[in-house]
């Protein structure tokens, strides 16, 4: 008795009782609210029919509504008696879903999944939006959190979640489709197209998940060690000590061939860059364990010479008992003590380090498909023929103008020595390092994979996680100012022979505070070492 008074309530309504969706029932005939003037003429309503009656007509009624409905609303009520409407629908309900992940199912009908698809498309909008303008504005805790190892699993699961979720969302369209109520030649069509579609955006959300893991272990591998911490500016300023370290087959140990210092202000990013020739002498250390071992300065050294270089060398060499923590904080022994030594000559506190080796420099520049280099003068690509046991004549010449060095030519360029001062090589290897800090980020869009397979092996630092973010909004700050400065402790400012520390402090207090932008150029009339 309940489902039969049910069904007589239903019936009631769809005899002009109640009206819903925007259709009314008026004296039995069906009809839009917009066009009941063309509705058949009026008839009173038969309120005396049986239960047996109503029941009879359930499936007319039904029938009426469903025409109704595929008029107003074709895509999520279409009329699946015509093949070539539903292929067409087929095709709209695809292509919205790749232009909105989500949308094929909302047309079609299934609301509730549709829209979470929307939902999540909107929030990826606006995460974009978010990251665009953080680069805008807030580069620097945006990089931060691109450079810890949480940071980026939290991009990549987020990555691989919404590629999967697009692939879902189009199974889920090919499944409101009604593919057997498509046409026949089309049917398969479909389904290639769609499967396709579902596909690629979990491809490139596995590809792109599994580059930022390789990112993600480049970071931990990289960047500080376990007792690595935050470092605060001094003096409104941040200072990073750069060295490129070669290990040659007459040497003893690794020596650093290039050495300087990159000043940043914390806040503007203006950079000052300090040049330190290797071959100084005569200098001292900061508060440490060096300066317990030499309290009256680098005299008397346990290596054949005592220059700034050398400090590396011997501290490593004769593997000193000293500065024991500081493996713990990603950096060695000898780094250690050379930041000691440099800290002393310029005067300032060096918060990091970044160590370049050479050996491996060549592999870098192939992965990034090579480094452009304006060449100011022909660069031989050989070293002079002192009577050294395996001298080799020149292989070649890198010839003046601006050029895309591979590899193994551009290792050539910052270590040839052919007819050219010690001076010249220092200054072509701050130029290859500053040129690949300017190209190596946009070489990363393409070639991410085999930059991150040998970045670990060339690149070391003890710059923690995060902090590197820091550095590196630091350094894009600094590209776009005219006021960057280079300084070289070279003749005539500084003679590393005979060095004047007082003097050569003053010229790194006055570029600092008051920058200049052209650069102090060093002078190449000195010996080769």
């Amino acid at each position: 008795m309940r489902t039969a008074n049910r069904l007589t309530r239903w019936m009631n309504d769809l005899r002009g009782r109640s009206c819903r969706g925007g259709i009314s029932q008026v004296n039995n005939c069906v009809c839009l609210r917009r066009s009941r003037a063309t509705c058949e003429s009026p008839r009173e309503p038969d309120n005396s029919a049986t239960f047996p009656e109503l029941c009879a007509r359930i499936p007319t009624r039904v029938a009426t509504l469903v025409r109704v409905m595929s008029k107003s609303l074709p895509l999520r009520h279409p009329d699946t008696s015509d093949p070539e409407f539903m292929t067409r629908r087929a095709w709209w309900l695809v292509i919205a879903n790749v232009l909105v992940p989500g949308a094929g199912p909302l047309l079609s009908g299934n609301r509730r999944f549709g829209r979470l698809g929307l939902r999540l498309w909107l929030y990826a909008l606006l995460a974009i939006v978010v990251i665009v303008l953080l680069m805008l504005v807030l580069r620097g805790p945006l990089l931060f959190f691109l450079t810890t190892w949480w940071g980026l699993g939290i991009v990549a699961a987020v990555v691989l979640a919404y590629g999967i979720w697009m692939g879902i969302t189009m199974l889920e369209t090919l499944r409101q489709v009604k593919l057997f109520r498509v046409d026949a030649f089309a049917r398969g069509l479909v389904t290639v197209v769609a499967v396709i579609l579902g596909v690629i955006p979990i491809f490139v959300g596995g590809f792109g998940a599994a580059n930022i893991l390789q990112a993600q272990s480049a970071v931990q591998s990289i960047f500080g060690g376990p007792s690595a911490g935050l470092k605060l500016p001094a003096d409104g300023r941040l200072n990073v000590l750069l060295l490129g370290g070669d290990a040659g087959k007459t040497r003893e140990g690794m020596r650093p061939d290039s050495i300087s210092v990159m000043s940043f202000n914390a806040f503007t990013g203006q950079a000052t860059t300090i040049g330190i020739p290797r071959t100084t002498v005569n200098f001292g250390f900061a508060e440490g364990p060096m300066h317990d071992l030499y309290p009256e300065g680098y005299y008397n050294c346990n290596v054949s010479v005592c220059y700034l270089n050398s400090v590396y060398t011997e501290v490593t060499y004769h593997d000193y008992d000293m500065y024991q923590d500081a493996e713990s904080k990603g950096s060695d022994k000898g780094i250690e003590a050379t930041k000691d030594a440099v800290e002393w000559i310029t005067g300032l506190d060096i918060q990091y380090y970044v160590f370049i080796n050479m050996d491996g420099f060549s592999d870098l520049i192939d992965a990034m498909g090579g480094v452009t280099i304006d060449v100011k003068e022909p660069v031989v690509m050989g070293a002079n023929d002192e009577g050294q046991e395996g001298w080799k004549p020149p292989v070649g010449t890198i010839e003046p103008g601006v050029q895309t060095l591979d590899g193994y030519t551009a290792l050539w360029y910052a270590r040839s020595r052919y007819e050219a001062t010690d001076y010249d090589r220092m200054q072509r290897q701050r130029e290859l390092q500053d040129a690949i800090i300017a190209q190596l980020p946009k070489a990363m869009i393409g070639k991410s994979g085999p930059i991150l397979g040998v970045l670990d092996e060339v690149v070391k630092t003890d710059m923690p996680k995060g902090e590197a973010g820091i550095i590196a909004d630091l350094v894009l700050k600094s590209r776009g100012r005219d006021d960057s400065v280079k300084l070289q402790l070279s003749p005539p400012n500084m003679d590393p022979d005979n060095p004047d520390f007082d003097a050569a402090r003053v010229l790194i207090d006055e570029a600092i505070k008051n920058p200049q932008p052209e650069e102090t150029a060093a002078s190449t009339e000195a010996p080769a070492p």
